[in-house]
């Protein structure tokens, strides 16, 4: 028989969080455990070794992921989605133990270091998750290669309309003019830059980013474009970067800043942007107060990421001399667009598999779904914030960005048609 006190201690650790749906969890030894309410979702799941349950128990933010990828825990009965949605839905309120509050207030005290990201350190974080084989990325994103929160107008859209969608809200905002110089941090495979060069007619358009792999697509696919004479990418650090600039974006990057950088990066986008220009910063951040970065996320995903609250950025926005203009939180678009990239990302995981190993997809799916869990569950939010370096550079109401998005909308009729 399986040792009764760890199963007590099982039971006192997955009770709490799992008091809807139904949860069985099959021990070494045979001995099944039941939580919840008997309602849906339903999943079940087993432990291979009784390790693995001690290295649950004693570190679940870094050991769930870890055991999962390896075998030693094993899902049964649903998905692993179904699973983190048990164990996180009902789990605000619910105090850590002793021990893994330690964990938590050494981790927090690891966030400096974690976060140096140099210019160095910063390319082999880049390197780490965004210059793996190119194949894989096409399995699940659309077909301009968007990585980043979608922005559903009605809910229901496919991946492709709703990232047109979220690139078309961007320009918007960003209020592009004819033959504006624009500069996009962290320009991934080059679409938004693209699209803000044929559809919003910016007149020179910069992508900077530190993966080889993506700077190799954005060329190609740039040196396709009707566009192209206006697009010029650069495997380049935002440190090292030339103004000026009428517009700056930056989607998805500022999360790999690092806290002890954001002094410098708005100081550098300050400097990059003109008197009157305006800048749209779009990143992932805490709505609560600040926290680590999993640690699981951090080791296996995004080395050096984080992901600021409020309260830690615009400090530094108001020390840089910029002004916030406009913030907007996008709070479930990104929980739908993980759904989507999760459901591709299993239709073809044989191919993934073809690719990588079998540690791998499970790495990605368990990546995915975390994610998910995170953005529905958890205090995670997209925001995009507006800033200028003068007030009078953006308009008094937001009428102007529903505005911009009908001209836009007409412009991508008009060219495909």
């Amino acid at each position: 028989m399986f040792d009764r006190s760890t199963a007590a201690l099982l039971r006192r650790a997955f009770g709490p969080l799992v008091r809807r749906g139904h949860l069985s969890v099959r021990l070494p030894d045979g001995q099944t455990l039941v939580f919840g309410d008997g309602g849906l979702p339903r999943a079940g799941v087993r432990f291979t070794e009784r390790r693995a349950v001690w290295a649950l128990l004693r570190d679940p933010d870094l050991q769930f992921g870890e055991l999962f990828m390896q075998g030693r825990l094993q899902v049964e009965e649903g998905t692993v989605y179904d699973v983190l949605e048990l164990f996180l839905r009902d789990a605000k309120g619910v105090p850590p133990g002793p021990f893994v509050q330690l964990l938590d207030r050494w981790r927090m005290a690891l966030r400096p270091l974690l976060q140096r990201n140099r210019p160095n350190r910063s390319r082999a974080n880049v390197a780490h998750h965004y210059d793996l084989d190119d194949r894989l990325y096409r399995l699940f994103l659309d077909s301009d290669r968007q990585y980043s929160c979608a922005y559903f107008e009605t809910g229901d859209e496919s991946l492709e309309a709703a990232q047109l969608a979220k690139k078309r809200h961007i320009a918007a905002k960003l209020l592009v003019e004819p033959g504006q110089r624009v500069l996009d941090i962290g320009c991934g495979w080059g679409g938004l830059a693209r699209y803000l060069a044929e559809v919003a007619g910016a007149g020179h358009v910069s992508g900077v980013t530190l993966s080889t792999e993506q700077l190799e697509a954005a060329q190609r696919l740039g040196a396709a474009s009707p566009a192209a004479a206006a697009l010029d990418y650069r495997l380049e650090d935002y440190r090292a970067t030339q103004g000026p600039f009428e517009r700056i974006v930056s989607v998805g990057m500022f999360e790999h800043v690092g806290r002890g950088n954001h002094d410098a990066f708005f100081r550098q986008c300050r400097e990059l942007l003109t008197e009157d220009g305006v800048m749209l910063l779009h990143f992932i951040g805490n709505s609560d107060v600040p926290d680590f970065n999993n640690p699981w996320i951090e080791k296996y995903i995004f080395p050096g990421g984080s992901l600021p609250s409020l309260s830690e950025c615009t400090p530094a926005i108001e020390r840089a001399g910029l002004v916030v203009t406009d913030i907007e939180v996008l709070r479930l678009h990104y929980a739908r667009t993980l759904r989507l990239w999760r459901e591709r990302f299993m239709a073809r995981r044989d191919e993934a598999l073809a690719l990588y190993d079998e540690r791998f997809c499970r790495m990605w799916e368990f990546y995915l779904s975390m994610s998910e869990t995170a953005f529905r569950y958890q205090d995670i939010a997209i925001f995009q914030i507006q800033l200028a370096r003068r007030q009078e550079a953006v308009p008094l109401t937001r009428n102007y960005i529903e505005e911009r998005k009908a001209a836009l909308r007409a412009r991508e009729a008009a060219l495909s048609g």
